[in-house]
């Protein structure tokens, strides 16, 4: 009921926190494209301004100078459910007998529904039909009733899924990350305080110092002052479910998450395509941006080895490395498009292949993933159109054959190519020569995490969640509280 989205918040000594939030919000842009918001706090009372489109759209030089305060968070949204419209723009607000609360959500809530029918049952009132207002009712209740530390972990007991939220409860900004840690979230050290943020490269904008990620189940509170941190590790649970995706694709490249610079991440599962797929061809090239560091891996490997696995002998080279398509980067990312026609429309618009480097080769294309396969079967097109002799599309991920529940847009199993098409049909309705993929258990390796740390749920149809409909072989037993402070105290 929620989206796959940025969030961040900072809380500074003394200086302003919404120009601070307004540089993290454009380092998260590529999370969301459809809503960009912030809501800070003076002390006194709290400032909001959330809005339609991109963050440079969002705001306007007015609109930053009413978000005063030195403490404060800010969200850009992409919706993968709910609706697309304002009513669903975040940081979601609400002013209440124990404050004001401001709030952030990056995930997606397995039982939403049930918390909000509850809810309303109290006598609540929804503005929205997305799952970040339900977390932000259930947290404004537990806050008239106990303090902010227990008010959270009775919230966190209520709520089952995919989060990461930064939260403004008056001037004090606090961090929480689900119990499986499926999203991602992160510390970093400012001159004049803190932040935490979806990725890293939001901090590396501010000129802070990644000090290290949140931990799944931990709540997080940044003092008033920007003087330090208070931990809280509110959850205990014996296995994680981080979501590859957001190596594969989603977090940019100069991100640390959960210990990877994904750059380097994905440069490893390249080497690893090559490995277990390589095919012999004139070129390696990128689509770009996404496939850019799996092809540097995939042609770095190429050019040790052989196909076949062997080493290169003196003076053997591999297939060359080249850019082969130019991305317009006015064109947003079609992955992101909410619909079919403007996903289509989008791919011509956003790549043009470069003649000289495909005609009369043998190409092999580097993607992230496939998913409807509307862009894969386009661009095979246009490089043939471009002379092309052949082309073999090589995927740095597994097949994605399931819905995601946690936040990520992958469609329903009736749009998903992998869904009801083995390999070779893929490779015959894309019209490419060839067609491989990562196995999840090569993706694990390369991640250097166990298999079952992992949420492969989207490549497995195996969710570490209870999925209501979706059968699972996962332990989905859910996480303990931790005793040290009883959820109902």
């Amino acid at each position: 009921m929620t989206e796959k989205c940025g969030v961040v918040g900072v809380s500074l000594d003394e200086r302003e926190a919404v120009r601070p939030l307004y540089y993290a919000l454009y380092a998260l842009q590529h999370r969301g494209q459809e809503s960009a918001g912030i809501v800070t706090h003076d002390g006194f009372q709290q400032h909001s301004h959330v809005e339609m489109g991109l963050v440079g759209d969002a705001f306007d030089e007015d609109d930053l100078a009413r978000l005063a305060g030195s403490a404060g968070i800010g969200h850009v949204r992409y919706p993968t459910a709910g609706s697309v419209d304002k009513g669903c723009a975040q940081p979601f607000s609400v002013s209440f007998k124990s404050g004001s609360l401001g709030l952030s959500h990056n995930g997606n809530l397995v039982n939403a529904d049930e918390i909000r029918d509850e809810l309303a049952g109290f006598g609540h009132a929804f503005t929205s039909d997305g799952d970040t207002e339900v977390i932000a009712h259930d947290l404004a209740r537990n806050l008239l009733e106990a303090d902010l530390i227990r008010a959270v972990k009775r919230t966190m007991s209520r709520i089952h899924g995919s989060y990461a939220l930064t939260i403004c409860h008056d001037d004090t900004v606090l961090g929480v990350r689900d119990p499986r840690g499926n999203r991602p979230l992160c510390i970093g050290k400012l001159d004049d305080g803190y932040a935490i943020a979806s990725e890293s490269a939001a901090i590396d904008t501010l000129d802070g110092t990644l000090v290290r990620d949140v931990e799944p189940g931990e709540l997080v509170v940044l003092e008033p002052d920007g003087s330090g941190f208070d931990s809280y590790q509110l959850v205990e649970t014996e296995e994680t479910a981080h979501c590859f995706f957001e190596h594969v694709y989603f977090a940019r490249p100069d991100s640390v998450i959960d210990g990877h610079l994904v750059y380097e991440a994905r440069r490893e599962l390249g080497r690893r395509l090559w490995a277990e797929s390589g095919v012999e061809t004139d070129v390696v090239m990128p689509v770009p941006d996404s496939g850019r560091a799996f092809a540097s891996g995939y042609a770095e490997a190429a050019s040790e080895t052989t196909a076949a696995g062997a080493p290169r002998e003196e003076g053997q080279t591999g297939p060359e490395f080249a850019e082969g398509l130019m991305k317009n980067r006015y064109v947003g990312r079609t992955f992101i498009m909410p619909t079919q026609g403007e996903r289509e429309r989008a791919v011509r618009l956003k790549l043009n292949p470069i003649k000289s480097t495909v005609e009369n080769k043998t190409v092999t294309l580097i993607d992230d993933s496939i998913v409807r396969g509307t862009t894969s079967t386009q661009l095979v097109d246009l490089l043939k159109d471009c002379g092309a002799k052949e082309v073999h599309l090589r995927i740095g991920a597994p097949p994605i054959v399931a819905p995601c529940y946690m936040g990520i847009d992958m469609a329903t199993r009736e749009e998903l190519i992998a869904s009801d098409k083995s390999v070779p049909e893929i490779a015959e309705t894309i019209g490419a020569d060839s067609v491989s993929y990562l196995s999840t258990n090569t993706v694990a390796e390369a991640l250097e995490t166990a298999r079952d740390d992992l949420c492969l749920g989207c490549v497995t149809g195996e969710y570490p969640y209870d999925i209501e409909g979706e059968e699972t072989d996962r332990n989905v037993t859910r996480p303990t509280i931790d005793s040290g402070i009883e959820a109902d105290d």
